[in-house]
């Protein structure tokens, strides 16, 4: 659905509760897909969103709940009464009824769990027994499994006795008898094999699962990698318990990457989802300013000692800025691949010498096409009259050199701290920024502070 488009059914919805007419409305429920719905539900005021919500059937208040974001679910949940809540559980699939149950209070998530059915409970009992970002904590346990030692017919009789609990089958695993994991059937195959053929005979035995206790990074990886819209889920048994969606491992990748740059940010996730003192907030925020006020004192203090070099070339501060900015943009487009290869676990320690050596050359190259323009620009300087802008040939060559070697340096280290950080234990998504850009700084200014001094002592004496 188009923004637009929602926009306007949301405002039409508004009038329509406001004018008492309930069946219009639930007409266009009816008819609007759950994920518009929780869009809709979101723009409306508290009276409405509330209205709304209690017109839909537990399906549809299951759907939209779990389309929505996590702040605007609890201001929903916490109006409703426990049976409600239970009701609406029992129609989610496993895992979601787990994280949505996981996020009501203790006392609240005990009297919907005593209140869905027994099967629900221990199930969900179950998930919530795993670590919310394991393998575990995301599979569900809905899936159609058959012995293999069966027939095809079997396999598709236990799909069709299944057809309401899972939702969607993409494959159909085999087990034995002690349900160990012992192949894969894909539906395809399924139906293209003969009725009576032997589950064993026909399925993929080399089959791509994880254990439980995965972490579910290292899981989506896992999919990426293999290209799977779903994965069996084991225990240290090889004892099959649950399978892994490819929408599941959707919500994997956008909390990853959210995370990722939530750190980089150096903000939290409770300063995005909820309202934080001022207070609070900087909490979160100070430690990484910190790091980065401390580069630049020392950054200062390179300053610092070249005040000599300031006083007898004024038009050397011209150029410190695009330095600084150059050097700063390159280390940051270097460390931003290198963290995401390190997020995505591409590669060992070859491929990382390699990926290094590729930045240096991307950092040659950028640096000598940058440091002509800027050798290009000082020569334009010199002869624009009025200006009175005095650059010579040797120090604009001098500004083209420091140009490339801060380019160069500030690709090796935004290559290379992502590594050292991640070998160190340290999240490279947190740390890498600050180092950037203190480093940057501090090595940036040494390097062009320097070869300026040098052209003083060459040239101007």
């Amino acid at each position: 659905m188009e923004l637009q488009d929602r926009k306007e059914i949301g405002e039409n919805i508004a009038y329509l509760i406001k004018a008492g007419e309930v069946a219009t409305v639930k007409n266009i429920i009816i008819d609007t897909h759950p994920a518009d719905l929780a869009d809709i539900i979101r723009d409306l005021d508290e009276d409405d969103r509330a209205f709304l919500f209690d017109l839909f059937d537990p399906q549809t208040a299951s759907d939209v709940l779990t389309e929505l974001d996590e702040v605007s679910r609890e201001q929903i949940v916490e109006k409703l009464g426990t049976e409600r809540i239970s009701e609406i559980v029992d129609e989610m699939d496993s895992d979601d009824a787990a994280d949505f149950v996981a996020e009501l209070p203790d006392d609240v998530a005990k009297k919907v769990l005593s209140q869905i059915d027994v099967r629900d409970r221990i199930e969900v009992e179950k998930l919530l027994g795993h670590h919310e970002e394991t393998a575990g904590g995301i599979m569900g346990m809905e899936f159609v499994a058959v012995y293999d030692d069966e027939i095809v017919d079997d396999a598709i009789r236990e799909i069709r006795q299944k057809s309401q609990e899972v939702e969607n089958v993409y494959n159909v695993y085999a087990i034995d008898r002690d349900r160990h994991l012992t192949g894969v059937i894909s539906l395809k195959k399924l139906i293209l094999s003969h009725p009576k053929s032997l589950i064993k005979d026909i399925m993929f035995k080399d089959v791509i699962s994880v254990t439980t206790d995965m972490d579910q990074e290292q899981v989506a990886n896992v999919v990426r990698k293999y290209d799977l819209v779903s994965m069996p889920v084991v225990d240290k048994q090889n004892r099959l318990v649950g399978r892994i969606t490819i929408d599941d491992i959707v919500d994997v990748l956008q909390e990853e990457a959210t995370e990722d740059l939530q750190r980089m940010a150096g903000i939290s996730e409770e300063e995005i989802l909820q309202e934080m003192s001022a207070f609070r907030i900087s909490r979160f925020r100070l430690p990484w300013l910190t790091v980065a006020f401390m580069g630049e004192i020392v950054a200062a203090l390179v300053l610092s000692r070249f005040a000599h070099t300031f006083q007898n070339l004024m038009a050397i501060t011209w150029f410190v800025p695009a330095i600084m900015a150059m050097g700063g943009n390159s280390g940051i487009q270097a460390s931003t691949i290198v963290v995401r290869s390190l997020a995505l676990a591409e590669g060992g320690t070859t491929d990382w010498m390699g990926r290094v050596a590729r930045e240096l050359k991307v950092g040659l190259l950028n640096g000598t096409l940058i440091g002509l323009y800027i050798f290009a620009f000082t020569r334009i300087l010199s002869v624009v009259p009025n200006l009175k802008i005095d650059v010579s040939i040797e120090f604009g060559l001098v500004i083209s050199l420091a140009m490339l070697l801060v380019i160069i340096m500030a690709a090796l280290v935004g290559s290379v701290m992502p590594i050292i950080l991640s070998k160190l234990k340290f999240d490279p998504a947190i740390a890498t920024g600050p180092f950037i850009t203190t480093s940057n700084d501090v090595f940036g200014l040494l390097i062009y502070l320097l070869l300026a001094t040098s052209y003083l002592k060459w040239f101007r004496h």
